[in-house]
C-alpha cells in the first residue's frame, strides 16, 4: 500500500473534500506527488510539492495569471502553501501522448489545437516572471557536460562549450526582446484532453518571459515523443503565418531545439544517475537525434565545431546512449 505524505488528512480537513477517497497517481521527474480525490458525485486533483524540495507558489501564480488570461489551466480550489498543498480541478487522464499514440491520424487536429493555443499565449502581454536570460540558457545547456560527459568519462571543453553556446545565444537573447510568456514544457505530456474538446495545461510553474519560439520547440521536438517532420513542418508554418515570425525565427528555433535537447540530455543523464530514475535513459537516443539535426543550422556551427572536437564519432552514432 502506497504510503500518503504527513498531513494530508489535516489539509483535507479545511477543505470541502474532506472524506474524499485518495488514489495516488504516477510520480513525475520532480519531487511532486498527485493524487486524484473522489466522491460519490466529483473528482479533483490533489498536488503536494513538498518543501524544501518545492515550492507551490509559482505554480499557483502562473495558474491564476493563465486564467486571467483566457488560457485553460485548472482551476484552484484551495491551497496550503507552508505545507505544499494544491488543490485543483480535476482535468481526467487523457493526455495528448496517448490520444496521439493510439490515434495518429488525429495528429494535424492535435497539433494545430496546441500550436493556436501559443498563438493565443503571445495575444497578451507577457507574465509577470522572470526574463529567460542569457545566464539561464548558460546555465541550462551546461548541464549536459557536467551530467552527461561525466557518465561518458569524457574529459571535455568545459570552458570552449560556454564559449560556442555564448556566441551563438548572445544574440538570440536580443532578438527575443520583449519576451512572451513561455511555460517550458509545453509537450504530449503535459497537454489534457477535455471532455469539452479543449486542451488543458498542466505543469507550467516554471513560466519565464523569453523567446516566442521556444515553446513551439517543446511542443514539436517532443523529448519523450516522435513528432513526424511532416508534422513539424506543417506546424511550424502554420505559427509562422499568424504571428508575423521575421526572418531569423526558423534560425531561432533550431538554436533553442539544440538548446533545449543539450539540456535535456543532461537531464536525463541526472535523473537516473543522481536520483535512480532509470526510465529516462531510453529517451536520450531520439533527443540526440534531433539535436543532431538542430546542428545542421549555420548558425549553431560554433556549437557543431565543439561537438565534432570533444564528442567521439561512435557515440554520436549511437546517439548519445549511455551503457
Amino acid at each position: 500500500m502506497t504510503k500518503l505524505p504527513d498531513g494530508l488528512d489535516r489539509f483535507l480537513a479545511s477543505t470541502d473534500w474532506h472524506g474524499a477517497q485518495v488514489e495516488p497517481l504516477t510520480a513525475d521527474a520532480s519531487f511532486r506527488r498527485y493524487f486524484r480525490l473522489r466522491t460519490a458525485d466529483d473528482t479533483a486533483m490533489l498536488m503536494h510539492a513538498p518543501p524544501p524540495h518545492e515550492d507551490p507558489r509559482p505554480f499557483l501564480a502562473a495558474a491564476r495569471w493563465l486564467h486571467e488570461n483566457g488560457l485553460r489551466a485548472p482551476e484552484i480550489l484551495s491551497d496550503d502553501i507552508r505545507g505544499g498543498w494544491v488543490l485543483l480541478e480535476d482535468f481526467g487522464d487523457e493526455r495528448v501522448l496517448e490520444r496521439l499514440n493510439a490515434s495518429p491520424r488525429e495528429e494535424d487536429v492535435v497539433y494545430a489545437k496546441a500550436v493556436d493555443t501559443l498563438i493565443d499565449l503571445q495575444k497578451v502581454e507577457p507574465g509577470p516572471f522572470a526574463r529567460y536570460d542569457l545566464s539561464t540558457y548558460l546555465r541550462e545547456v551546461d548541464l549536459l557536460p557536467e551530467w552527461w560527459s561525466s557518465a561518458m568519462n569524457l574529459d571535455v571543453d568545459r570552458q570552449g562549450w560556454t564559449s560556442a553556446w555564448q556566441q551563438v545565444l548572445g544574440p538570440l537573447s536580443e532578438r527575443q526582446e520583449p519576451g512572451v510568456t513561455v511555460l517550458r514544457d509545453y509537450h504530449a505530456e503535459n497537454i489534457m484532453l477535455l471532455p469539452d474538446g479543449s486542451q488543458g495545461l498542466i505543469d507550467f510553474q516554471d513560466a519565464l518571459v523569453g523567446h516566442p519560439a521556444y515553446d513551439l520547440v517543446s511542443l514539436l521536438q517532443d523529448a519523450r515523443r516522435e513528432v513526424p517532420e511532416a508534422i513539424e513542418r506543417r506546424m511550424l508554418d502554420r505559427y509562422c503565418a499568424s504571428i508575423n515570425a521575421g526572418d531569423q525565427f526558423e534560425q531561432d528555433y533550431a538554436i533553442l531545439g539544440a538548446q533545449r535537447n543539450a539540456k535535456i540530455v543532461g537531464i536525463f543523464t541526472r535523473l537516473s544517475r543522481r536520483d535512480e530514475k532509470h526510465r529516462y535513459l531510453s529517451l536520450i537516443p531520439h533527443v540526440w537525434r534531433m539535436l543532431e539535426r538542430d546542428l545542421r543550422e549555420p548558425a549553431l556551427s560554433p556549437v557543431a565545431d565543439w561537438f565534432d572536437a570533444n564528442v567521439p564519432a561512435d557515440l554520436r552514432e549511437r546517439g548519445g546512449a549511455l551503457a
